[in-house]
């Protein structure tokens, strides 16, 4: 057993748990978890969440946190880091993830590795530790049967044996290859899907069929998902089946994590909304999960949602949760509704006024952080925020800080980062009428607010 988990207990099960997508997570210690390109790893009744952890955008860990609840994560150790062996002092990290060897007893970590400045050398790194927790002993790097390997996941079946599955061929192709017995090599190539210039993958599998999740490759920005599927991991697997939102609820695939409890098995789809779409650095990057749905036996679906309730104990994953507050946020100058132009779901999209309706792109969560809100519209995940500009209003990622939090003062609301009123510029009853921020008014109708539940 690792130092770190003698110094510090797990909390003990617990019942259902309310997870906010968009949002940068924080530990026990009120720190933000930096794991990104995620995995997961399932110890006793412990869960071992681990990613990447940067300086910009160069390694600096493999950090990992334990839960038993999926929320409550407290940090258990750097399990790799840039000193854990000379060639990845300046180096790039990237999808770690983690299986267990029964027969040697070791866990096995693999990632790919990058040599910090470009990505021509497209390899893999896989470092070793007898406890889930510890210290990972760097092993080799390589690239697989000398083929390209970038986005990469790791994928162990019923019967023990371990998969890697890789980009290849600058993203057109996906490898799959065997491991070998100690899980720290190459055994053979088993099938190669290729031409469909996919990215981000995450396998898992249900009741006999194997799942492969991916996304496009468009390099940090977010697109559609995709899966496809097969009833053995030779194949021979479908084509990709776009499913979901268009931009998948702004995040990209890195992990599909099984949760079996009292009330079955549920599956957690773990998802990156990556900080640089938005000009910052990868380690403010944010995390949205979500339940994956099952139409048919060979299908898969996405409902998104700001929020989540998931019971690990029972195995269950559902939208939203109890207490969620969802409204419109309706204009006293004219009783029109805020609403994001052209139902977009892109950063940086303009908000409007338009007609108060059922709709996704003006229904927003009222989310509290810390004194102040974020208003969450439900089509995009994304938030109600000041724009660069500094007078106009748009939605983008809820991790980009001050502008993307405001105070509700009576009927007014005020943006955190510039003191300004949201306001409807120029005739204030006009539909489609453009939103911005304005130096607050005790008089003006155009900054006058109310909510509808």
């Amino acid at each position: 057993m690792s130092a770190a988990l003698v110094a510090t207990t797990t909390p003990a099960l617990a019942e259902s748990v309310a997870i906010n997508n968009g949002s940068q997570f924080a530990d026990t210690a009120g720190n933000a978890i930096q794991a990104h390109g995620a995995g997961i790893i399932k110890v006793d009744d412990t869960y071992y969440l681990f990613g990447e952890n940067r300086t910009g955008y160069l390694f600096k860990a493999v950090s990992m946190y334990r839960s038993t609840d999926l929320k409550t994560w407290t940090f258990a150790n750097d399990v790799l880091t840039a000193t854990s062996a000379t060639s990845l002092n300046t180096s790039n990290i990237e999808r770690p993830k983690i299986i267990y060897n029964a027969a040697t007893k070791k866990y096995v970590l693999w990632a790919h590795k990058e040599n910090g400045t470009n990505y021509n050398e497209a390899k893999v790194v896989v470092a070793t530790s007898d406890t889930v927790d510890g210290n990972y002993v760097y092993q080799s790097e390589f690239r697989p049967l000398d083929n390209e390997s970038r986005d990469m996941t790791l994928f162990q079946d019923d019967d023990g044996t371990g998969y890697l599955i890789s980009a290849a061929k600058n993203n057109y192709d996906l490898n799959i290859y065997k491991l070998n017995d100690s899980f720290t090599g190459i055994d053979s190539l088993v099938t190669v899907l290729a031409g469909n210039h996919r990215e981000a993958p995450a396998v898992f599998k249900r009741n006999g069929v194997y799942f492969l999740v991916t996304s496009a490759a468009t390099g940090w920005n977010p697109n559609q998902a995709a899966y496809h599927t097969a009833t053995s991991m030779a194949g021979p697997w479908t084509s990709p089946t776009a499913f979901g939102d268009p931009r998948t609820y702004n995040s990209q695939s890195t992990w599909v994590q099984p949760l079996t409890g009292t009330s079955g098995t549920a599956y957690l789809y773990l998802g990156d909304r990556w900080g640089p779409a938005t000009g910052q650095q990868p380690n403010d990057s944010t995390y949205v999960w979500l339940p994956i749905t099952f139409p048919t036996s060979t299908s898969l679906g996405m409902p998104t949602s700001s929020q989540i309730t998931l019971h690990a104990a029972a195995g269950t994953i559902a939208n939203g949760y109890s207490g969620t507050t969802l409204a419109t946020v309706k204009a006293g100058s004219s009783g029109l509704c805020l609403n994001v132009a052209n139902q977009a779901r892109s950063y940086e999209s303009g908000i409007i006024q338009w007609d108060c309706g059922a709709f996704s792109n003006e229904q927003v969560e009222r989310r509290p952080v810390g004194d102040y809100t974020q208003f969450v519209f439900q089509q995009s995940g994304l938030c109600l925020a000041e724009g660069t500009d500094g007078s106009s209003v748009v939605q983008t990622t809820c991790g980009i800080g001050n502008r993307s939090q405001w105070t509700v003062s009576g009927s007014q609301i005020v943006n955190r980062a510039s003191g300004l009123c949201l306001n409807v510029s120029g005739d204030a009853r006009t539909r489609g009428g453009k939103i911005i921020d304005y130096k607050c008014s005790t008089t003006a109708p155009n900054d006058k607010w109310s909510f509808v539940s």
